[in-house]
């Protein structure tokens, strides 16, 4: 601990974010060992300056298997259509088996993310 003839505001930081990172560490070592079942939110974190990490997309249409044409959508003000951006690229819904063709209807909107090199989302048929 700071005696107070050692105290310094920058100390006093550095205290805060190991503390802080040693928390983390301890969550990530319960969820490395536990999983992630009772952990029941998602979250997406972004910060200034950084690449958008999810973004709004609408299903155009079913490609094969759980994999869908999807493209990325602006929502405009209440009340209003989202308008279309950009092209079509293909994400898999994680919420239909690897297995078998998919159910979800056209039109659906759903939210995707970049994970290990694809576009995936999770929509319920």
């Amino acid at each position: 601990m700071y005696e107070p003839e050692n105290y310094s505001p920058e100390g006093l930081f550095a205290m805060i974010t190991t503390t802080g990172n040693v928390n983390n560490q301890n969550i990530l070592g319960r969820l490395s060992r536990e999983g992630s079942q009772g952990a029941g939110e998602i979250a997406v974190v972004t910060s200034p300056g950084a690449r958008t990490a999810a973004w709004a997309v609408k299903i155009k249409s079913h490609s094969s298997y759980n994999v869908y044409n999807v493209i990325a959508v602006v929502v405009g003000d209440a009340g209003s259509e989202p308008s279309e951006i950009g092209q079509q690229m293909q994400a898999v819904n994680l919420a239909e088996p690897f297995t078998q063709i998919g159910t979800l209807p056209t039109d659906t909107y759903a939210i995707m993310v970049r994970v290990g090199g694809k576009n995936v989302f999770y929509a319920e048929p």
